[in-house]
């Protein structure tokens, strides 16, 4: 019944900006910490974002981090990344994913850690 489904992704030239949304069901959304993961062709799946469920903290790496926002909303059953500035090298496939009574800090945030994901929704920066 736990099911994530992305949306919002699309082309987008350098420099632009778009806003994934994941819409979440079959489970109260406050107990769960979100992720936000992208994993480009042969490259390994990497955290971007997360915001935890036990003080609505976020995470960002240094990769993305004053370009991209994290932000949910428990009541809608939502969670969103906006991403501006985007880059070419921001191309991939990006993921939500949820762990419940996770806590994400520090300079790391392992897919591995989460156990619900979504099915991704592409991003592609191109000129």
């Amino acid at each position: 019944q736990l099911q994530l489904v992305e949306s919002g992704g699309g082309l987008v030239q350098p420099g632009g900006s778009l806003r994934l949304s994941c819409a979440i069901s079959g489970f109260r959304l406050d107990i769960y910490t979100i992720g936000w993961f992208r994993q480009a062709p042969g490259k390994e799946r990497e955290g971007v974002s997360c915001v935890n469920f036990s003080d609505n903290t976020t995470y960002y790496p240094d990769s993305v981090k004053g370009r991209f926002t994290i932000s949910r909303d428990n009541a809608k059953n939502t969670v969103w990344l906006q991403m501006n500035s985007l880059k070419p090298e921001d191309t991939a496939i990006y993921y939500c994913a949820a762990e419940a009574y996770y806590y994400c800090a520090g300079f790391v945030l392992p897919p591995a850690d989460f156990h619900s994901w979504g099915r991704g929704t592409q991003v592609t920066v191109s000129s």
